[in-house]
């Protein structure tokens, strides 16, 4: 994988792709980084805690969507944890679609979170955002669905994005994007 670019060019597959086991790790590391958010923000009430972790997510998704996977230190470290490994290929187009979709989510709550500290009325806004977040991690971590990718999927078939030339697949093969 290139340093700054976003997947590998599969040359039998025709579109860059990115190792879904490296994804799905990556999520699963998100999501304790969420669930500690969770507990410390909504379940301790310590607020302060929660730009910290949300500004840390940004951070990771925003490397990842700019920069290339390689540089998010979630993938990063799952890259390191599944190196041994067999490689899942999956499209990197519609995953850096999904990416992107996680950094503007992570950024509302980390500029939501940066209110919350000074007013707990910001409680409910921030709250909702978590959860969603949570909830998409888990479905990816836990069954390998991705709900970007269905969106950009969506998103292609009322033409929002060009339809590919080659479709490049979804985690686990579960769709193509077209």
């Amino acid at each position: 994988m290139a340093l700054f670019g976003f997947g590998e060019h599969d040359e039998t597959r025709g579109y860059r792709t990115l190792d879904e086991r490296e994804v799905r790790g990556s999520s699963g590391l998100m999501l304790v980084v969420g669930l500690v958010a969770v507990i410390n923000g909504f379940v301790l009430q310590r607020y302060e805690v929660l730009p910290w972790l949300t500004g840390f997510l940004a951070l990771n998704f925003a490397l990842a969507v700019f920069l290339g996977p390689k540089l998010s230190p979630t993938y990063a470290l799952a890259r390191l944890l599944t190196w041994r490994q067999t490689p899942l290929p999956i499209g990197a187009v519609q995953k850096r679609f999904a990416w992107t979709l996680g950094l503007l989510m992570t950024s509302s709550a980390f500029g939501l979170s940066l209110l919350l500290v000074q007013d707990a009325s910001w409680f409910e806004p921030v709250c909702m955002i978590c959860l969603v977040c949570l909830l998409l991690l888990f479905l990816e971590t836990a069954f390998g669905i991705c709900m970007g990718c269905y969106i950009y999927r969506l998103a292609v078939r009322i033409g929002l994005f060009p339809t590919p030339k080659v479709k490049p697949n979804c985690m686990g093969d579960a769709c193509e994007t077209g």
